[in-house]
């Protein structure tokens, strides 16, 4: 007789799946699929990558700038969203790392190997050149600091051309490079042709690509000193405001940019009860900040113990823990009471009211500390 078991117990330890059924493992896969494990996913493999590259620099938030240095990617924009932005105020959109991502794969493996394939036999493309150039401008300096696009170079890294890459949604009303895509590049060949005293550089080709057909668009740019005194004009500008401790005009270049600002809330620019907020401090009643935009905020402001607010700590508790959170408390009867401890909803549209002054019969909400006393 065959030691073989018989064909209807063959399968007695096997997983065995009918049209209605998911097993457990499935089930588990299903569970773990969603946005939030994604990002945490996606994040950890970029700290990852970081490491492995030699920059772990880049896995944590950037310092806040000092007055007089300037990064190329941030020039001729408006000025309050530039100080919100180089002094690391909390961003109130959902990051934009897909967006990073697809203008990188666009420009490694895309652009970069067709120049390769155009470029005279002579010359050679690199991936980038750094940049670190001092500007005196009337009686202060400005100080650039930058790492280019592809750049067109000699046998002896010397460079010939610049190209900047940018990518977009459409390239259907494009008819002329950017102003502040301009005077990136133009950073770029100031300084290259200031750090190349042998030969000049002046020449450089901005490229927008559009994210859903690949298709191009290309304005070739030469060295304008007329414009080029503008963006010295911007960054002195930018620099005494900061310098001085002001809070910049709102002044983007077009009006609609406003309703794409990361930081439109505490600027003023929606229906929220906020306007002309400074840069530290969440706003005390808005809930939608991205997990990584909280965290970034915190770890950037730790050496100040920047906390959550209320409404963050009963949005992300379990970042209670690590960063602490900040008390509910009454502007009328000057009461507080832990961010876990009032009975609420949640909706940020309706607050929690002091349990003190309702049994005073006042009807008084409660809220987080303003933005500027958080710190």
């Amino acid at each position: 007789m065959s030691d073989q078991p018989d064909d209807d117990t063959s399968t007695d330890n096997q997983l065995e799946l009918t049209p209605n059924s998911t097993p457990f493992e499935i089930e588990h896969v299903v569970d773990r699929i969603s946005n939030s494990e994604f990002n945490e996913w996606y994040a950890e493999q970029q700290f990852e990558t970081n490491i492995l590259d030699g920059k772990a620099y880049f896995n944590g938030p950037s310092p806040p700038k000092d007055p007089e240095r300037h990064t190329p990617s941030k020039l001729l924009q408006c000025h309050r969203k530039a100080t919100y932005a180089r002094q690391n105020a909390p961003r109130e959109d959902t990051p934009p790392e897909g967006l990073f991502w697809i203008g990188s794969e666009f420009e490694e493996d895309i652009i970069v190997p067709f120049l390769q394939d155009i470029a005279p036999d002579e010359l050679y493309v690199q991936n980038s050149l750094w940049i670190d150039t001092t500007i005196t401008a009337g009686e202060s300096d400005v100080q650039l600091r930058g790492s280019t696009d592809p750049a067109i170079v000699t046998e002896d890294a010397e460079p010939v051309f610049l190209t900047e890459i940018k990518t977009t949604t459409s390239l259907d009303h494009l008819s002329e490079p950017k102003q502040h895509h301009k005077a990136q590049l133009h950073a770029y060949l100031y300084a290259l042709n200031d750090e190349h005293d042998d030969f000049s550089i002046t020449n450089g080709l901005l490229i927008y690509g559009s994210r859903k057909t690949l298709d191009l668009k290309v304005f070739p740019v030469t060295f304008d000193s007329e414009f080029w005194e503008t963006v010295v004009t911007w960054m002195q500008a930018q620099t005494e405001y900061e310098g001085n401790g002001e809070l910049p005009p709102a002044d983007p270049e077009r009006d609609w940019e406003c309703n794409y600002c990361s930081f439109k809330r505490r600027c003023g620019q929606t229906d929220t009860p906020y306007s002309d907020i400074g840069t530290d401090g969440f706003l005390p009643m808005f809930a939608e900040y991205h997990r990584k935009n909280v965290v970034e905020y915190l770890e950037a402001h730790s050496d100040v113990g920047a906390k959550l607010t209320p409404v963050l700590a009963q949005t992300y508790p379990d970042l209670v823990e690590h960063y602490g959170a900040y008390d509910w408390s009454c502007p009328r009867c000057s009461e507080t009471w832990a961010w876990d401890a009032v009975d609420w909803g949640g909706d940020p549209a309706n607050p929690p009211l002091c349990p003190t002054c309702a049994e005073d019969g006042e009807l008084m909400t409660l809220s987080g500390p303003s933005p500027n006393s958080q710190l």
